[in-house]
C-alpha cells in the first residue's frame, strides 16, 4: 500500500470492491490521455476503420476485469498499466481485422456477443460537454501532429504515458542525458506550436 493514498488509488480500491461509479470516474479521468496514446499506436489504415472510443471501451472493460492483478507502485503506475492493456487491445483488434478484411462491410467487434464481464463505463456527460471534449482532443492531436516524430514520441512516453526518464531512455535506446535534452526541446517546441495554432 502506498504511503500517501492518491485519489486514483482510492478510486481503484473502490472499483475493486465493485463500485461502478468509481470505475466510471477512473474511465473519465484517464480517457483523454489514453485516447492520444491509442491514436498514435493505431496504424493509419486502422485509424480509418476503427473508432478510438471503441478501443477505449474495450481497454477499460479489460482493465475492470483484470483490476485485481494491478499493483499500485506510484501515482503514474495506473496510467502505465492502462497503456499496456490498450496495446494488447490494439494488437488483438488488428489481428482480428486482418483476418476479416476480405469480408466486405463487416465491422470489427471488440467484444464477444456473450461477454458481459464488467460494466460499461457510465457516460453521464451532456452532448455539449462531449462535443467540447472531442474538439479538445482534435486540437491536441493537431498540436502533436505538428511535432517532429522524435519530439512527439518522447512527449507521449514521458508526459502522456508517464514513464520515468530512465524508462523513456530505455524505450528510445538513448542515454538518460540525451533523453532529457530531447524532452526539453520537445516540450519547448510544443509550447511554440500551441502559441501558433488556434486553441479550443
Amino acid at each position: 500500500m502506498p504511503g500517501a493514498v492518491t485519489s486514483t488509488y482510492g478510486l481503484i480500491e473502490r472499483a475493486r470492491a465493485g463500485d461502478q461509479e468509481a470505475f466510471a470516474e477512473l474511465f473519465h479521468s484517464y480517457r483523454r490521455r489514453l485516447a492520444v496514446l491509442v491514436h498514435y499506436q493505431l496504424s493509419p489504415a486502422l485509424r480509418g476503420t476503427l473508432e478510438i472510443d471503441d478501443i477505449l471501451q474495450e481497454t477499460f472493460l479489460r482493465a475492470f476485469r483484470d483490476l485485481r492483478s494491478f499493483r499500485y507502485e506510484s501515482p503514474g503506475s495506473f496510467m502505465r498499466w492502462l497503456a499496456r492493456v490498450a496495446q494488447h487491445v490494439i494488437v488483438d483488434t488488428a489481428r482480428y481485422h486482418g483476418r476479416r478484411q476480405r469480408q466486405a462491410g463487416e465491422q470489427v467487434p471488440l467484444r464477444d456477443a456473450g461477454d458481459s464481464g464488467g460494466p460499461e463505463p457510465a457516460d453521464s456527460r451532456t452532448p455539449s460537454r462531449l462535443l467540447r471534449e472531442a474538439e479538445g482532443l482534435r486540437a491536441l492531436l493537431v498540436q502533436f501532429d505538428a511535432l517532429p516524430p522524435d519530439y512527439r514520441e518522447v512527449i507521449l512516453l514521458s508526459k502522456v504515458e508517464g514513464l520515468s526518464t530512465a524508462e523513456v531512455a530505455e524505450r528510445l535506446g538513448r542515454t538518460r542525458q540525451a533523453t532529457a535534452v530531447l524532452l526539453h526541446r520537445a516540450v519547448k517546441r510544443l509550447r511554440e506550436v500551441r502559441e501558433r495554432l488556434p486553441q479550443t
